[in-house]
């Protein structure tokens, strides 16, 4: 299964608001476009598909942005990807909404392979927290000033 830049952008979007996580203060959306290399334009869309999904909110002004909906122990990779992406279907014969969609179910082998792929996927996003994510990129910063040599 292949995610969309969709996906990709977002979670990453996600990633970016909760290291900056504060229940009051909004983190304007140039600052995540800016640290993240993606277009404001871009993330604008983005927020909409995550603001509808329950997922963040929006502050207008001047000292507007966007604020997650729930601290980041809360938020799980599975629901940012599900509101930009949909169910999760690694094939169209397999599907997290719809379990009878297969006309072949009775008889096609694969299906069982792609369900148990399926259900890997969704296994790994719905046990990964923003707050795991954010760990994870602290991990990665600290290794990575590690190996910066000075003169």
């Amino acid at each position: 299964m292949k995610f969309t830049t969709r996906a990709r952008y977002g979670l990453r979007a996600m990633v970016d608001l909760a290291q900056y996580y504060s229940p009051h203060e909004p983190v304007p959306l140039v600052r995540v476009a800016e640290r993240q290399g993606i277009s404001e334009g871009y993330l604008e869309q983005l927020m909409t598909f995550l603001r509808k999904g329950g997922l963040v909110r929006s502050v207008r002004g001047a000292q507007g942005g966007y604020l997650l909906s729930r601290e980041p122990a809360r938020i799980t990779a599975g629901e940012v990807v599900r509101c930009l992406e949909g169910p999760i279907n690694p094939t169209g014969c397999v599907s997290e909404d719809d379990p009878e969609i297969c006309a072949r179910a009775e008889t096609c082998a694969t299906r069982v392979m792609w369900e148990r792929i399926r259900e890997s996927i969704a296994g790994v996003l719905d046990s990964t927290t923003l707050e795991d994510l954010c760990k994870e990129a602290e991990k990665m910063r600290l290794s990575s000033e590690a190996s910066m040599y000075y003169i």
